[in-house]
């Protein structure tokens, strides 16, 4: 039997997440009730040269799985179909108790999570054009598992929730008053990400997480929020998760003179303009090169460094825009892939912040440590690895009892 094939034993009840994104699926299995991780794995560059990799933390052990050629899933559905076919068969006497999902929009009607019935899929299909990258992916998920494991329990977590009653003047454009009443509002996204990093300050840093924080979520979907006593009070993306940063292949916060521009004046349809905004902007359409921030840091290109060094500068701005909102900062969170892991982007960004009371521990930064702030630093800084997944198991095993 190869390591690949063999089984994880178990005899306790578990909660499986999903978290589908738009060319990976990331899914985690947690032991009730104190939610340890048993399993973690991802599908991932979906439609590409699918990949699948998994681990199981206590033992040791690693999955993979190499497809014939031509036979790897083409698509999320085939990806979710075949994800969920391994999991009841490998994990033999693995009892699966309930689902949890991301979903990354929620719209305004759903400020928490629920129990997933026909309504609720319903109302969500709806919210497709709102995340086109995403929702369709997220609700595939949703409906994979329906298949997979019958009448369990399904639990849709959302990004938009932790955003959710701001008030009107955080909440709205200055559009006309009835775009506002039909649902053209500001959303805030990577909310179950602020959440954990919301819950976890309570935790370890009790004092600060009372005050008023800002936390960079930075992926490559990315953005800001500015939290006061652990509650959003502000946040960098808006109606989409375009809005903002810049992030990987998404273009991050633009005039919309350039939209009517290359509608009228270019002729491009509503479907070339979103390929272009969603897939083709951000640090890959700036550098012309890659969307992942490794490759372009390992780059002597001119095209990659400015690409980085307009990440840099967007960040900072909105870490300026933050600290009015919230009149003041007493704290900074640096999460996500980039933030976790780039010594070199949080450098570019805390290292001339000196006016806003910051002063980096170049040593700290360099060994990744949590508080990567000086002690003379009058805000503190943190690098904090976020854990959406344990929010949705948190959130699932409360719902699904």
């Amino acid at each position: 039997m190869t390591q690949s094939d063999r089984a994880i034993a178990s005899s306790v009840s578990s909660l499986l997440t999903l978290n589908a994104g738009s060319s990976s699926i990331k899914f985690a299995l947690f032991d009730r009730p104190e939610l340890t991780l048993r399993l973690t794995g991802e599908l991932d560059r979906i439609g590409q040269q699918t990949r699948f990799s998994a681990s199981a933390p206590n033992s040791g052990e690693q999955f993979t799985h190499e497809w014939p050629h031509g036979a790897a899933p083409v698509d999320h559905a085939g990806a979710l179909a075949w994800l969920m076919q391994w999991i009841k068969t490998r994990l033999d006497g693995v009892e699966v108790s309930a689902i949890g999902h991301r979903v990354v929009h929620g719209g305004a009607d759903f400020d928490q999570a629920v129990l997933v019935n026909d309504a609720v899929m319903a109302k969500l299909r709806l919210l497709e054009p709102l995340a086109p990258l995403h929702q369709p992916h997220n609700l595939a998920g949703i409906e994979a598992a329906q298949q997979a494991f019958g009448l369990l329990p399904q639990v849709a977590c959302f990004d938009t929730a932790f955003h959710c009653h701001q008030p009107f003047v955080k909440d709205c454009f200055a559009l006309p008053r009835a775009l506002y009443d039909e649902g053209v509002r500001r959303y805030g996204f990577h909310g179950l990400s602020y959440e954990f990093i919301a819950d976890h300050l309570k935790e370890a840093f009790p004092l600060h997480a009372r005050g008023r924080v800002i936390v960079a979520h930075l992926g490559n979907g990315a953005s800001m929020c500015g939290m006061l006593d652990g509650h959003s009070v502000a946040s960098t993306m808006g109606f989409s998760a375009l809005d903002g940063l810049p992030m990987g292949t998404r273009c991050g916060q633009l005039d919309p003179g350039v939209l009517l521009y290359l509608m009228q004046d270019r002729g491009l349809s509503a479907n070339e303009i979103s390929d272009l905004l969603y897939k083709e902007s951000g640090l890959k359409g700036l550098s012309g090169i890659s969307n992942d921030m490794r490759t372009l840091e390992a780059s002597k290109e001119l095209h990659a460094q400015q690409a980085i060094d307009y990440f840099v500068h967007r960040v900072k701005r909105e870490i300026g825009a933050m600290a009015a909102a919230l009149e003041g900062l007493d704290a900074i969170v640096l999460t996500g892939g980039i933030g976790e892991h780039s010594v070199g982007v949080r450098r570019q960004i805390l290292q001339s912040m000196s006016w806003l009371g910051i002063e980096l521990d170049e040593y700290a930064n360099q060994a990744g440590q949590t508080i990567i702030s000086t002690a003379r630093s009058r805000v503190l800084c943190l690098r904090i690895p976020t854990n959406e997944e344990k929010m949705i198991a948190r959130h699932t095993q409360a719902l699904a009892t």
